[in-house]
C-alpha cells in the first residue's frame, strides 16, 4: 500500500526517533524525492506518494538510520544564500563557517580585492563572498581534485564567475599579492572521539584530521599567508573550539597583529584572525 504524504513522514519519524533531528532529516528527504517544496508537502499532506517515490524514500530512510548524513543523501546542502552540491570527496558545509563568512564582510576592502580560500572543498566560502561581491577575485584552492571539480560545478550551478578553483597543496604553488586569505582546514586530532560520532563519520578523514594536535595545517597556512598576503592583509582561521588560544599564539608568533578570536553562534571560539603589519615605507 502506497502511503500518503503525512503517513511516509510519521513512518519515517519513528524510524528516526533516535536521530537528533528526526523532524527536519524526514522532511528534508522527501522533499527531495518528490521534488517539491516544504509548503507543498504540508498543503496536500493526503495526497499519496507517487509509487516509485516510495521505495526510495524508504532507502533514504534506511541510509539515515544508519547515520549517513542528508547532505549526502539527498547531494546538496544549503550555505549562506547558496545551494550547493555535496558528495563524500569533502566535507559538508556547516552553519558556523558562515560566521567567517560574516567576519570577512565585516571589513573593508578594495574594490577588486583578491581572495584566496585554501582548502575550499565544496567552494562555500570561496562562493558565498564572490557572490556578495560580484567585483572580487576569489581563487579557491582544494588538494582533492573530486572536490575541484564539486567546487566548480556549484560555481555554475549558482551563476558565480569571479570564482575559480585549483588543485593545489594549500598555498605552495600560490604567488604572493593577496589581501584576504581565508581556511577552514582540518583541525581534528586523530585521537579525538568525536570522530567516532554523528556525521563525521561518513566524511574524509583527509579534511578533518590535522598532526600536532590538529595544529600542523593551521600552522603551514600562517606561515604561507603571512609570505603571501599584501601589506595590512588579513588571516581567517576557522578551527576547533578549544584552540583558539593556541591559534592566537601561532598567529602572533609569525608576527600578526590585531590578533582576535570570535565566538561562534554557541558562543565557541571559533574563527581567529589576524592582520599584516604594513609595509615599512608606509
Amino acid at each position: 500500500m502506497i502511503p500518503t504524504r503525512e503517513q511516509a513522514l510519521a513512518w519515517a519519524r519513528k524510524q528516526l526517533m533516535a536521530g537528533e533531528s528526526p523532524v527536519i532529516d524526514c522532511e528534508i528527504m522527501l522533499t527531495h524525492v518528490l521534488g517539491c517544496s516544504s509548503a507543498s508537502l504540508y498543503a496536500w499532506p493526503e495526497k499519496p506518494l507517487p509509487e516509485e517515490a516510495w521505495p526510495e524514500f524508504q532507502q533514504a530512510v534506511e541510509r539515515r538510520s544508519k547515520g549517513e548524513p542528508v547532505a549526502y543523501i539527498v547531494g546538496t546542502q544549503g550555505f549562506w544564500n547558496l545551494t550547493l552540491q555535496t558528495d563524500s570527496s569533502t566535507l559538508i558545509p556547516r552553519p558556523e563557517t558562515e560566521l567567517l563568512v560574516e567576519l570577512v564582510l565585516s571589513k573593508s576592502w578594495p574594490k577588486e580585492c583578491q581572495l584566496l580560500d585554501l582548502g575550499t572543498g565544496t567552494g562555500a566560502i570561496a562562493l558565498a563572498l564572490a557572490g556578495e561581491h560580484p567585483s572580487w577575485q576569489v581563487l579557491g584552492v582544494e588538494y582533492n581534485c573530486d572536490a575541484v571539480s564539486l567546487a566548480q560545478t556549484n560555481a555554475r550551478l549558482n551563476c558565480i564567475h569571479n570564482a575559480r578553483f585549483e588543485q593545489g597543496n594549500w598555498a605552495l604553488a600560490v604567488a604572493p599579492g593577496w589581501h584576504c586569505i581565508v581556511s577552514n582546514p582540518p583541525y581534528i586530532d586523530s585521537q579525538d572521539a568525536h570522530l567516532q560520532q554523528g556525521d563525521v563519520r561518513f566524511e574524509p578523514l583527509s579534511a578533518l584530521v590535522a598532526a600536532d594536535a590538529g595544529l600542523a595545517d593551521i600552522k603551514l597556512i600562517a606561515e604561507q599567508a603571512m609570505e603571501r598576503l599584501l601589506p595590512e592583509g588579513w588571516l581567517f582561521l576557522e578551527h576547533g573550539c578549544d584552540q583558539g588560544q593556541a591559534v592566537r599564539e601561532i598567529l602572533l608568533a609569525w608576527g600578526f597583529n590585531q590578533v582576535q578570536t570570535e565566538l561562534d553562534y554557541g558562543q565557541r571560539e571559533r574563527i581567529t584572525l589576524g592582520q599584516k603589519a604594513a609595509s615599512k615605507s608606509d
